[in-house]
Parts: structure tokens; C-alpha cells; sequence
């Protein structure tokens, strides 16, 4: 996905460092990128004699902001479409494919498919769900850079199998599940929400995953692919493999946005039907989860924020079970209050019909779940609400306040190939962190033209480009397929080798 995104600090080790660049040409903090933003509005606001009739407070620069995303966007189809080559401050030194991925926890992700359960199961699913927007939780938004057509990223993660083992039949007795981990057991406090639980004094079951070992002692590896398949639209393709777990994870990220007056709306993509999770151990059991929109705010505070006002779905045919979380964010004039509600309930896959929780007759509700989403969420068994279940009830599947977003394992910079991102956007990102803008905004125009020059020349030959690492340029079922050298780049990286002679030329 190419888009606003939240910045976090970097956790890999790139290319360019702040060790290993030359002496700053100017200083850019967070609050002069949106002045800067602001100065380039506002000269176009200037030139543009019309837009000055219409917003004629000018010195009121998030009146201009509003002003000119109004006149520019509303009535375009798909924001997303629309290429913007910003100048290289207000960029994240981030290229797009290293940042889009869904494994900030590792841990929680392998252990999905541990429980004999399958609700147990469906839970592992979601608190694995609720890791992979730390981003979000713990981020501000940024824009990394746009990725080019066949770009491509690559890495690993090295893990700790230390997630706390769910056992909801042990749980209904406020017994801690056989085997389960340390953390699992009556551990934590709770802190929640009017409304989605209680609080007190008395200890609960704490079911989070804890803050990924920079050194595991057993580590268990997840390799990751990524290729940039379209230009027009943006969509890139991902998959990720833990042989190891018998698991793997796949599907195509693109985004749509839409101006709404104060914020901007993104959706997904056509072609992103979410994440397909297929635990081979139990019998190939897949689960698919749906992404919410989200919306970017706070132009007229001058102070930009992500939240999330929608519904989100998980589904598993083989089990039949499904999950419907709602997020809740509050009117504009308001406090965002970042919730969100769930359940998990029975369905028919041949009749799947049941799109708001208040449709799902009480009978079938088995688990209900809720909670602030950067903070802590609770479950608790049946259909009854939360905060009418005692503390000692509720567990916690995830407690975001103690995580980070976890390091990858990348490949040396001597064995990245050219097209590969942090070598692509090596000299953008080693110009961007010594503060030498002018020059990061020449290199970047320099392969942003590149990349234009490519297309013509395809153009002008007839010839119709293909992935390399990825059958098909997207895919109406949401599930992209490797090709022979898409397998054999992840089978080098689970070994820990990330030469791609004989692959690649």
C-alpha cells in the first residue's frame, strides 16, 4: 500500500545510518514537516485566485488545507490514484515495502493454530489481529516513499514461541490453561472502558503476548516476500512463511482513499480482500481477515491522527466460526475514543449474513470481546456483556501499552539486488537522515523518472510486464501464488541465506 502512514522509530538495521552519513545540511523536527506542508498550500493558495475567493482566511493555514483538499478532491473517485511527488522532508525515511507488513508481534503470530480449540483458535487469530496495528498504536502518521513497479522487499524474523497458551475451558473456571506461560496466569490488573468491561482491584487472566526477545534462546523463524505488482493502481503483494509453525500468511495491500471533508477515508482496494492465514497442522484451516477503513484527521488541529470508525470480519469456513469487531471513533468536534466491540459466534459459510453484532442472536455468541485498541482488550465467555461478568472473568488478549514494534532480520546491503527497496531508496534515505533535503528530493525525482522512462519504453515495445516473485499482477480472490522463484527466495531466507545467484540475475 502506498500511503499516509504512522511513523515509528526504525527497528531494522538499513543501509544508511546517522552513524554513516555527512554533516546535516538543515534540521526537520515534526512540527516543521506540516509547516512546510502548510508554506507549499498556502503558495498555491496564493497562485490561485479562485480558491482565494472561496477560503479568503489565508493566514489560517488549516482553513487553506481543508480549502484546497476541498477543491481538489472532493468528487475524485480514489485519492489513492493520485501520485503526489512530495518534497523529501516531509517523508518518512522508510521505503513503502519494508513498512507495510503485519508482524510488529511475531510471537503472537506463531501462535496461531496452537490451541486443539477451535475458538481457542479463533482467539489466537485475533490477538494476533490486534498486534499487527502497532504501528498505529504507537505511531504518528508519515508518508513513506511511493514503491516503484517490481520493487521488492525481503526479511525474516527470528521469534520466541512465548505466547501465553488460550484455554477457554480452563478460563471459565478462572484456572490458568495447562502449560500456559508464566504471564498467563492471574497476572494483570484491568483497565477498561465504560461500557466494554470493568475495572477493580482483583487480578484476571493476562493472555498478551510480551514485547519479542531481541535474542531468543529458541527462535523460530517467519520469512516474508514482497513485491510491488502494480503501478496503476498501486497494489503490492506479500507472503509469509513459518514452515516451522505450518504457517502462512498472504494477500495483496492496496488502498483507496477519498476526501471527506475533514479527514481523509481509506478503504481497501479492490483487490485487498484482507489476510489469509492457513494453519496447515489443522487440516488447512483458513481465516480471513477483513480490514477496516480508517481515517486520517486533525488537519484542523494541525496536529495529523489515525483512527478507526468501522467493522472488521474474520472468518473460518472450516470451523465455522466467525468474528465481527466494531471500531468505534467518535464525532470530529470530539475526543477519538479508539474502541472497539467483538464477538465470536457460529455461522453458515453457505449463508453469511450476519454483518452487525446485533444481528447475531445470543445463542450463538460464544465469546465477547472489547476494549480501547492502543490500550487493552478483554474477553469474556458467552453472550452476556462484558461489565456484566466479575474482573476475575475477564482476560486479557492483548495489552498494547508494553509492546513495540518488533526488529527484522535483513538481508547484508551487499546482497540486495538493485530494485531491492533499501537499496533502491538507499541514497534517498542516507541524504534524508543526514537533513540533506535538496539532494534527497534530487535523487528521488532521479529514480522516480527511471521508473517513468521504463514504462515507456514498455510501452513502446508492446511488452507486458510480469512479476517476478508473484504469479499474477492481483487476483479477484485476494490470494496471491509464488512463483518457483518467489518459493525459492523464501526457502534461502529460512536458512538464513540471502544470496540470489541462480535466482535473479
Amino acid at each position: 500500500m502506498s500511503s499516509t502512514a504512522p511513523s515509528t522509530p526504525s527497528t531494522a538495521t538499513t543501509p544508511a545510518t546517522a552513524s554513516d552519513v555527512p554533516v546535516a545540511e538543515e534540521n526537520t523536527s515534526d512540527g516543521s514537516k506540516l509547516r512546510t506542508f502548510i508554506s507549499i498550500l498556502r503558495k498555491i493558495h496564493m497562485a490561485d485566485q479562485s480558491l482565494g475567493t472561496m477560503f479568503p482566511l489565508a493566514d489560517n493555514p488549516s482553513i487553506v488545507i481543508v480549502g484546497l483538499y476541498a477543491k481538489w478532491f472532493i468528487g475524485v473517485a480514489d485519492l489513492a490514484s493520485v501520485r503526489f511527488s512530495l518534497p523529501s522532508q516531509l517523508l518518512e525515511p522508510t521505503p513503502n515495502l519494508e513498512y507495510w507488513n503485519y508482524l510488529d508481534a511475531p510471537n503472537a503470530f506463531i501462535a496461531i493454530g496452537t490451541a486443539d480449540d477451535p475458538v481457542d483458535r479463533m482467539l489466537e487469530v485475533l490477538r494476533f489481529w490486534f498486534t499487527k496495528d502497532l504501528k498505529y498504536a504507537k505511531g504518528k502518521p508519515c508518508k513513506p516513499y511511493n514503491s516503484c513497479l517490481g520493487e521488492f522487499f525481503r526479511c525474516n524474523w527470528d521469534t520466541e514461541d512465548d505466547a501465553p497458551r488460550i484455554n477457554t475451558k480452563a478460563l471459565r473456571g478462572n484456572v490458568s490453561a495447562p502449560g500456559s506461560a508464566a504471564s498467563s496466569i492471574k497476572s494483570a490488573k484491568l483497565a477498561i472502558p465504560d461500557g466494554l468491561g470493568s475495572s477493580g482491584s482483583r487480578a484476571a487472566s493476562n493472555l498478551s503476548v510480551s514485547q519479542p526477545a531481541v535474542n531468543p534462546t529458541k527462535p523460530i523463524r517467519i520469512s516474508y516476500l514482497t513485491e510491488q505488482t502494480s503501478h496503476h493502481p498501486p497494489v503490492s503483494a506479500f507472503y509469509i512463511s513459518c514452515p516451522e509453525k505450518g504457517l502462512r500468511a498472504r494477500g495483496f495491500d492496496q488502498i483507496t482513499a477519498k476526501f471527506t471533508g475533514t479527514s481523509i477515508k481509506v478503504m481497501p482496494g479492490e483487490h485487498n480482500l484482507g489476510i489469509f492465514i492457513t494453519v496447515e497442522q489443522r487440516d488447512h484451516e483458513t481465516y480471513q481477515l477483513t480490514h477496516p477503513a480508517a481515517h486520517l484527521g486533525g488537519f484542523l488541529r494541525g496536529a495529523l491522527s489515525v483512527t478507526v470508525g468501522d467493522m472488521a470480519y474474520i472468518t473460518c469456513p472450516e470451523t465455522k466460526l466467525k468474528a465481527i469487531l466494531h471500531y468505534y471513533d467518535e464525532g470530529w468536534l470530539t475526543r477519538s475514543v479508539n474502541k472497539v466491540e467483538g464477538i465470536i459466534f457460529r455461522y453458515d459459510p453457505e449463508n453469511d449474513d450476519k454483518q452487525r453484532i446485533r444481528d447475531v442472536p445470543d445463542e450463538d455468541i460464544l465469546v465477547r470481546l472489547g476494549g480501547p485498541w492502543k490500550d487493552k482488550i478483554v474477553f469474556t465467555i458467552g453472550p452476556k456483556p462484558i461489565n456484566s461478568h466479575p474482573v476475575e472473568e475477564q482476560a486479557t488478549i492483548i495489552d498494547i501499552a508494553p509492546l513495540t514494534v518488533a526488529p527484522k532480520v535483513l538481508p547484508p546491503v551487499e546482497q540486495q539486488l538493485p530494485n531491492e527497496s533499501l537499496r533502491m531508496w538507499g541514497d534517498v534515505t542516507k541524504a534524508i537522515l543526514s537533513k540533506q533535503f535538496s539532494r534527497a528530493t534530487t535523487v528521488k525525482q532521479e529514480l522516480e523518472e527511471a521508473q517513468r522512462e521504463k514504462a515507456r519504453e514498455r510501452e513502446n515495445s508492446g511488452e507486458t510486464w510480469k512479476p517476478v516473485f508473484f504469479e499474477q499482477v492481483t487476483d479477484k480472490g485476494g490470494k496471491p501464488e509464488l512463483t518457483e522463484k518467489g518459493r525459492e527466495v523464501l526457502k534461502r531466507a529460512q536458512n538464513g541465506e540471502w544470496d540470489l545467484d541462480g535466482v535473479l540475475p
